[in-house]
């Protein structure tokens, strides 16, 4: 099958899963609209962006870091049982894989309707209704949609040794590969929890026999596994490329991640900061009779695991792409045929009309004002359920005609992050 007809499988399938979930209640948003013509009114009156609702996630294993502006008492949402609240995920028309007791849409992006109503939709079931309108002709002709997402990650610790899959073995399973970038926004760092540095790859001087011998053992002794690779301390304000099949163990650093819509992944370290992984996280992404020590290792991609250049090929230092008086545009996520990212910064008390040729999601990372025809603001603490005015969709046709940004305040610089597909245009090719 063609990536293209992968997702429209998935997307399918979450259709049907989302629709038993309404029936039994398992949902995060429960009673979300439908309807084409709220759908429609709220593109129209919006000027063709939507304002979105936060979406925290929880995970079964790490610890948060509490650094999401999510509300003390509300980092266990979900129940303890589910684990704390370390994500929050950006413009995703897909559910996180979060095992049998997830809500069926938890990391889905839904849009607000209004300041003063409850009534949302899904951003799914707005890409389905207004396609190209949204998004664009080129993405909806590839992909069918909105092909990726982004996400803070915000853990205490640092995460296990692992990789996500390449395209042809997502494949196998039936879902798509997970080529990611990191961005490390000093505005949500204040501290950097218990390891300031991310694990790549493996030393160039490593073999795969050597990695075989130590997830051999994963069931049985610590894997230890990296004691084979490289760690890089991180730098605030820069970021990485991580291609699929390239194995990490990130920093527990607040982490902006922009990646394709997929959530698949191989865990090769069983433990980390005394916290003990299962077994069945090393092999749950191949497919039955596939899951041999071998196949294993097989889903690295070994050439750029070792590469002797990794940290220049694949670090990624901000490029200006444009800078004045009135505010600073720097390329954050670039050089790859994925993904793109940007660091917007307006000056204090300044009006600008940014065109960016592409539909695109943002969060708001500093400071107050205005973006479009709403109001704008990074909070200081959320409470989970609560609405928010720092996400937001822009359409493609918004993009191209140019999204009016004012900051109100007369000191604080207003900061946002910007998330594109594959087709945002001008994006660098060289990494500097």
């Amino acid at each position: 099958m063609t990536e293209k007809e992968i997702g429209m499988r998935a997307s399918a399938h979450l259709d049907e899963v989302l629709a038993e979930a309404e029936k039994k209640g398992n949902l995060v948003v429960k009673n979300a609209t439908k309807d084409e013509a709220v759908i429609r009114s709220t593109f129209e009156k919006g000027e063709g962006i939507f304002r979105l609702f936060p979406a925290f996630v929880p995970r079964r294993f790490n610890k948060a870091g509490c650094r999401l502006k999510l509300h003390p008492d509300d980092y266990f949402a979900f129940g303890m049982a589910r684990g704390s609240i370390t994500e929050r995920w950006f413009a995703s028309t897909i559910a996180a894989q979060n095992g049998p007791t997830a809500k069926a849409d938890e990391g889905m992006a839904y849009v607000c309707v209004d300041y003063h109503s409850d009534v949302k939709f899904r951003l799914k079931d707005a890409v389905r209704i207004l396609g190209a309108e949204l998004v664009g002709e080129e993405l909806m002709e590839k992909y069918n949609g909105w092909p990726m997402y982004s996400k803070f990650f915000d853990n205490q610790a640092p995460l296990f040794h692992h990789l996500h899959l390449k395209f042809e073995d997502a494949a196998r399973v039936g879902k798509l590969g997970k080529p990611e970038c990191y961005y490390f926004p000093k505005q949500l760092n204040n501290h950097t929890g218990e390891s300031n540095y991310t694990y790549f790859g493996f030393d160039p001087d490593v073999t795969k026999e050597q990695v075989k011998e130590r997830i051999a053992k994963f069931s049985d002794d610590d894997t230890r596994i990296t004691d084979l690779s490289r760690a890089y301390r991180i730098q605030l304000g820069t970021g990485w490329y991580t291609p699929a099949g390239v194995i990490h163990a990130p920093a527990s650093v607040l982490t902006y991640e922009p990646q394709w819509n997929s959530d698949v992944n191989s865990v090769y370290e069983n433990i980390v900061s005394g916290e003990v992984y299962p077994p069945e996280m090393l092999d749950e992404e191949l497919p039955e009779g596939k899951k041999t020590l071998d196949d294993v290792i097989a889903l690295l991609d070994w050439d750029k695991n070792v590469d002797p250049h990794y940290r220049k090929h694949y670090f990624r230092e901000p490029i200006v792409e444009a800078e004045n008086e009135q505010y600073t545009s720097k390329w954050i996520t670039y050089a790859n045929p994925y993904i793109a990212a940007k660091e917007l910064t307006v000056n204090p008390g300044q009006t600008v009309t940014i065109r960016d040729g592409a539909a695109y999601g943002c969060i708001f990372i500093q400071g107050h004002g205005k973006f479009g025809v709403y109001d704008a603001e990074s909070p200081t603490v959320l409470h989970f359920g609560q609405q928010s005015s720092d996400e937001f969709f822009v359409s493609e046709q918004a993009s191209v005609k140019g999204v009016t940004i004012t900051n109100l305040s007369k000191v604080e610089p207003l900061v946002l992050l910007k998330h594109f597909g594959p087709n945002c245009p001008g994006v660098p090719q060289q990494v500097l």
